[in-house]
């Protein structure tokens, strides 16, 4: 017998394959992905004419690949990549996106296609993901699939992920975020494995990549945090860890979720950088440093200008750290004698800052003590704390500071240049040279780099750019004033062009006439004067990025308040065919955005309910099932709290795409919800089968109205004006229709 089991066990042995693989296929995932793809890619090309922000990412597209250099409020990487499908289809970055509704050329020199692959590919692989998170989650595969199938008929999400914007790929790294999360909490008990490191590393990947997309994505981020500081708590209340594992974890942490981050957020904008070069359309939103930095432009404009400030240089000062660019300029307009609240002026020449380059933002450097406004030889040069007059080249008057209020804020006092009345009003013209970065470029005032302050000598009032703009007989420029409170950036200023003053042999020429004669023997900048570091150009474009995500005030159509997302009550026109009602509407479908915004009521009291409960000692759900719901609660539930909430605060014009990774998260807690009245609320067998049956009816809906939908997201052909009219669920939802548009 024992001779028999023997051979049979060696004739098995010798049946088995040498090298032998066993894989387990998701079939219920290999269709939710490829349905998402489908919904995605279907007709992408399709409407060939720009739709909405195309007009922007797709120009800044354009200028990646001429490296010419360009402002956004939002971080590069999304437009990066935009910009990588482009070169690799080979675009040439020439085609000028000019308006929404502008039509593609059909010649094949902007590869639509391939440009609009990216988000689409991006907002497909958003489906398995959500299905992965459940999964790993522990939640049953029918509520996953639930999860993902939401995902992809949602006709929001479906219309951001077809175009040349980057809100899908925003998406895609904060749900990957999040699965990442998942899966290295599982893995709590092998800690420091390989598949721990490498869940801690994209988890620290993917929430970089978030941030570098949008700066919205820090609101995953925070939630991310939370669950991770909750776990390292309960890991130091855990008496088997010894201090120097709960120190590795510590390190492990910072390590890979600070110095990494931080590490390959400056790898992105260095790429961004380096890879814009040139001088471009937005250069005067930067310093003067940074524009001179740039090939062309201003480097063009200031090579071999002289270096060091001097009495007798001309100069134009910029001022350095507004959010809109001017320099100081007068005119020979004076202020109005008295002003529209009744107060007062001097009647004095007026002062501004102006937003256009002039020949009225030249001004002289003159030595008080002295008549002579040419450079000597060899040349004054000023430093810090030297006292100086500016005489406006083009009126010959001096930049005059007193007792007077400003014109439109009197909180300062008011800036002219003097005319002598003949009246008992003496000028006040010195001021006095505060060099800001001396530290940095030395005491010695410089062209671009030196950072200045003038301080009025008579007040201690520095020479300040209010922000306010000055009414018609300002022409609308913006105020100048000098302010008591002197350590301020609103009165940081710099010389951004520089030449030296020569009249020649007739030493009595004309100061305007001075304005066209440059020296040819003065002492010239090189190329390395202006070179700005990496770490500098970085900090100042990030400062700038940050500032315009605050100034986004402009009224439009189709702009929406936060409590209006809601029951979403306010769409956004993307596009419209100029011939027909053929039109690309964002919106969600209805019944997924209205079901889930209810399904955040019902978790939140079945919550409070089993909390009640189990401190009334009532255990409904296990302690697994218990952790998995709670959980769920904080990543979807607090992250539509996160991603939500803060845009109460913001001062900015909001649309309704602002929602989208509030919303993904708020679907995402509907699945939650529906599994868990299914398990833990309904008893009885007919209650569920009943459930059951009214989910099935709910999401055959959820397809119908996606159906119908669906001409709103491809754009694909034109509905009547009663099929328009019969989709218009809403009085606030804005449809187009054309033939109401030529009335």
């Amino acid at each position: 017998m024992e001779t028999t089991s023997t051979a049979e066990k060696k004739e098995e042995i010798k049946q088995k394959p040498l090298l032998g693989v066993t894989v387990h296929v998701d079939c219920v995932l290999l269709v939710i992905t490829a349905c998402s793809f489908l919904t995605r890619l279907w007709r992408l090309e399709e409407p060939r004419s720009i739709v909405f922000d195309e007009v922007h990412f797709g120009r800044f597209t354009g200028y990646y690949l001429q490296n010419v250099f360009f402002f956004d409020l939002h971080p590069p990487l999304g437009k990066l990549l935009l910009a990588a499908a482009g070169y690799v289809a080979g675009f040439q970055g020439n085609f000028q996106f000019t308006s929404i509704g502008q039509e593609y050329p059909c010649d094949g020199d902007i590869p639509i296609w391939h440009l609009r692959l990216i988000p689409a590919l991006f907002g497909a692989l958003l489906c398995p993901v959500i299905y992965q998170i459940f999964v790993t989650l522990g939640f049953n595969y029918w509520t996953a699939t639930l999860a993902a199938s939401l995902v992809v008929f949602d006709n929001a999400l479906l219309t951001q992920s077809r175009f040349i914007l980057i809100d899908s790929m925003l998406l895609f790294f904060c749900v990957l975020s999040i699965y990442s999360l998942v899966r290295f909490r599982r893995l709590k008990d092998r800690a420091f494995s390989k598949e721990w490191w490498g869940c801690l590393c994209m988890l620290g990947v993917s929430i970089t990549c978030a941030i570098s997309v949008k700066y919205a994505g820090i609101f995953t981020v925070f939630i991310v945090g939370l669950v991770l500081l909750y776990d390292y708590w309960q890991l130091i209340g855990d008496q088997t860890k010894s201090a120097r594992t709960l120190w590795h974890h510590l390190l492990s942490y910072f390590g890979v979720l600070v110095v990494l981050p931080i590490m390959l957020y400056l790898a992105i904008f260095y790429v961004n950088l380096q890879v814009l070069y040139k001088s471009g359309p937005h250069d005067d939103r930067m310093t003067s440093a940074f524009q001179a930095s740039l090939e062309g432009g201003l480097s063009k404009i200031t090579k071999g200008q002289p270096l060091e400030v001097a009495f007798g240089s001309q100069i134009t000062l910029r001022h350095t750290h507004g959010s809109h660019p001017c320099w100081l300029h007068s005119h020979k307009h004076i202020y109005p004698i008295r002003y529209s609240d009744g107060r007062g002026s001097s009647a004095q020449q007026q002062v501004t800052c102006y937003s256009f380059k002039d020949i009225n933002n030249w001004w002289i450097v003159k030595n008080p003590n002295h008549t002579n406004i040419q450079v000597s030889d060899p040349p004054e040069v000023i430093h810090d704390g030297d006292i100086i007059q500016l005489i406006h080249g083009m009126t010959g008057r001096t930049l005059n500071s007193h007792d007077v209020a400003a014109p439109v804020t009197p909180q300062m006092m008011e800036v002219t240049c003097y005319i002598d009345y003949n009246i008992s009003h003496a000028a006040q013209n010195l001021w006095k040279v505060e060099i800001v970065n001396a530290d940095i470029e030395g005491d010695t005032w410089q062209a671009i780099k030196s950072q200045v302050r003038l301080v009025h000598v008579n007040t201690s009032c520095a020479l300040k750019v209010s922000g306010a703009q000055l009414p018609d007989w300002g022409f609308y420029q913006f105020e100048v004033g000098s302010d008591r409170i002197v350590n301020q950036d609103a009165n940081i200023w710099n010389v951004e062009e520089h030449k030296y003053t020569r009249f020649g042999d007739d030493k009595d020429g004309d100061i305007s006439d001075s304005l066209q004669q440059p020296d040819e023997e003065q002492t010239y900048t090189t190329g390395s004067n202006h070179h700005l570091g990496f770490m500098d150009k970085f900090l100042e474009l990030q400062w700038r990025m940050l500032a315009a995500n605050q100034e986004v005030h402009q009224e439009h159509r189709y702009s929406s308040e936060p409590l209006e997302w809601l029951l979403m009550q306010r769409g956004i026109a993307y596009w419209m065919n100029p011939t027909n009602n053929a039109q690309i509407h964002f919106l969600g479908n209805p019944v997924i955005w209205w079901s889930s915004s209810i399904s955040l009521v019902i978790y939140m009291f079945i919550l409070c309910v089993f909390v009640v409960r189990w401190c009334r000692q009532c255990e409904d759900l296990s302690t697994d099932e218990w952790d998995r719901f709670l959980l769920a609660g904080v990543l979807f539930g607090g992250g539509w709290l996160a991603n939500y909430l803060p845009y109460f605060l913001m001062e900015r014009t909001l649309f309704l795409h602002h929602y989208l990774p509030a919303y993904i998260c708020k679907i995402a807690l509907l699945p939650v919800t529906l599994q868990l009245i299914y398990l833990h609320v309904l008893r009885s067998q007919i209650q569920r089968s009943v459930f059951t049956s009214l989910l099935a009816v709910w999401f055959t809906t959820v397809i119908m109205v996606f159906y119908q939908f669906a001409p709103f997201s491809y754009g694909h052909y034109s509905l009547s004006d009663e099929g328009i009219e019969s989709r218009r669920w809403m009085d606030t939802w804005g449809f187009l229709i054309h033939s109401q548009l030529h009335v």
